[in-house]
């Protein structure tokens, strides 16, 4: 079992949104890797109030650091949180799956 890190977009969307994309991330982790995922859960619902975004990305990158393979959903070159984990994923030999 391959443990699986999620890093999308969040900003503007919903809670509805956020865990149908991360469904779709998990289905298509499963198929790549051809073995089943645990997620590492870096969705924060219960995030302090005046979390700052260096707050989210530190705590995803600690969380990042665990995964096996890491899956990057549609848009994350756009975001500058995602793009920071995307580059330290590559730099740490951790797999990546885009969208």
């Amino acid at each position: 079992m391959k443990k699986l890190f999620i890093s999308q977009p969040m900003k503007d969307k919903t809670n509805e949104q956020i865990l149908a994309e991360r469904e779709k991330a998990i289905r298509v982790a499963k198929e790549r890797v051809a073995d089943d995922v645990e997620v590492i859960d870096s969705f924060f619902k219960d995030a302090p109030h005046d979390a700052r975004p260096l707050w989210f990305l530190g705590k995803s990158l600690e969380l990042l650091s665990t995964a096996d393979v890491a899956y990057f959903a549609e848009g994350w070159d756009k975001y500058r949180g995602c793009k920071i984990e995307h580059t330290c994923a590559v730099e740490y030999g951790i797999d990546c799956i885009e969208a």
